[in-house]
């Protein structure tokens, strides 16, 4: 990535030499280019806020920026490309976006995301650091920023305009105002489950902002806790990318033996799924933020389900889903199972028929369906 400040190297995370896909795009470039040339003062408290895979906070390190991410796989991503640069860690103070973010903020650097309730959730949370000298810029690709999205930054900072497009990337550029009345912050957001969806119907679902289909019952989950497994005593069932766990929450309320994992790379996601599972169950649960399974030793589960993710920000990959096919291999134990729904298009029985050597069809309607595969021993 070619800057004002220099040249680097940059990857994502974890680094994969078949992974063609950029660590940074225009939306990063066009940004850094206006700081350098519009002059902008990077001094006192910097905040970079959704840097995707640490490009800004990179090339910024000198400025001993303040990083706020949702995101396991940015955060290391971030550790690893400062390193690649030269750059000590400790130049650059990394927080999720669940850590209270800095009191006083002078220059305020957004990366928009995908989701609009986080973007919503973090300015409500930045706000009160924020004051009228505040620098505040935001970048994203144009197809990623909204009026909707100028209206959160106006409602909740200030006086909101765009910039012109270069390369399909956009800026956006806040005046802070001190004393708006703001809404409260609605994050995080509960809901009641339908009465028909297994041992969570009725129950209190809790969903932190930026969790996938964070205000209902995605079609996709309704139709998994349909046709979930049978579990039956002391078993240890994983609920590998776990968004607000209402999986495997059906899963410990059908089973008050098993003990649960639940697993996500999203802080907002894994808050949600303890909360969600806290607020029905009260049996045995452990919580992990990481790079799918990391750190999970081999042959200990007994059972993985799985809804993987086919985006990465804005390009569709199957990159994330074959990991996590991958690492619950290698988690279960023989005779272990793992049970995938996926949009029927997608084809991961062809992924589990290579990995497992073998992948079932449980279920499935015009747009899902629900795989099993089993691990049939230590080497297969």
């Amino acid at each position: 990535m070619t800057t004002p400040w220099g040249e680097y190297e940059l990857a994502r995370f974890p680094e994969d030499p078949r992974d063609r896909l950029r660590a940074w795009d225009a939306a990063d470039t066009y940004l850094l280019r206006h700081l350098a040339e519009s002059g902008t003062p990077l001094t006192g408290s910097v905040v970079i806020v959704g840097d995707r895979w640490g490009a800004l906070t990179t090339a910024l390190s000198e400025r001993r920026p303040t990083q706020i991410t949702d995101s396991h796989l940015a955060r290391e991503a971030t550790r690893s490309n400062l390193a690649r640069a030269g750059a000590e860690e400790s130049s650059v103070r990394l927080l999720t976006t669940l850590d209270p973010p800095p009191g006083r903020i002078d220059v305020l650097l957004v990366r928009v995301p995908k989701s609009l309730a986080l973007l919503e959730d973090q300015l409500h949370r930045l706000a009160p650091g924020v004051h009228e000298g505040t620098v505040v810029i935001g970048t994203g690709m144009v197809k990623e920023i909204h009026t909707s999205t100028l209206h959160l930054f106006e409602r909740i900072l200030g006086p909101t305009r765009t910039s012109l497009a270069e390369k399909k990337a956009r800026l956006i550029f806040c005046t802070p105002l001190q004393g708006i009345a703001r809404r409260a912050n609605p994050w995080p957001y509960s809901y009641l489950l339908p009465d028909d969806v297994g041992p969570v119907s009725g129950r209190t679902v809790v969903n932190h902002a930026g969790v996938f289909c964070a205000d209902r019952l995605d079609i996709g989950t309704r139709f998994f806790l349909g046709h979930l497994p049978r579990s039956r005593g002391a078993e240890r069932v994983v609920d590998l990318g776990c968004g607000n766990g209402v999986v495997g929450t059906a899963m410990a309320l059908a089973n008050p033996e098993a003990e649960v994992l639940f697993a996500d790379e999203s802080f907002q996601a894994v808050a949600s799924a303890e909360a969600t599972y806290r607020a029905n169950a009260d049996g045995k649960a452990e919580f992990l933020v990481a790079d799918g399974l990391e750190g999970v030793p081999s042959g200990s589960v007994d059972l993985v389900l799985n809804n993987p993710p086919f985006h990465s920000h804005q390009a569709m990959t199957d990159t994330t889903a074959w990991r996590m096919f991958s690492d619950a291999r290698r988690a279960l134990r023989p005779g272990g199972e793992l049970w995938v729904i996926g949009n029927r298009h997608l084809g991961y029985h062809l992924k589990l028929r290579r990995l497992f050597g073998n992948s079932e069809l449980v279920a499935g309607d015009a747009k899902f369906v629900i795989l099993r595969a089993v691990k049939k021993d230590a080497g297969r």
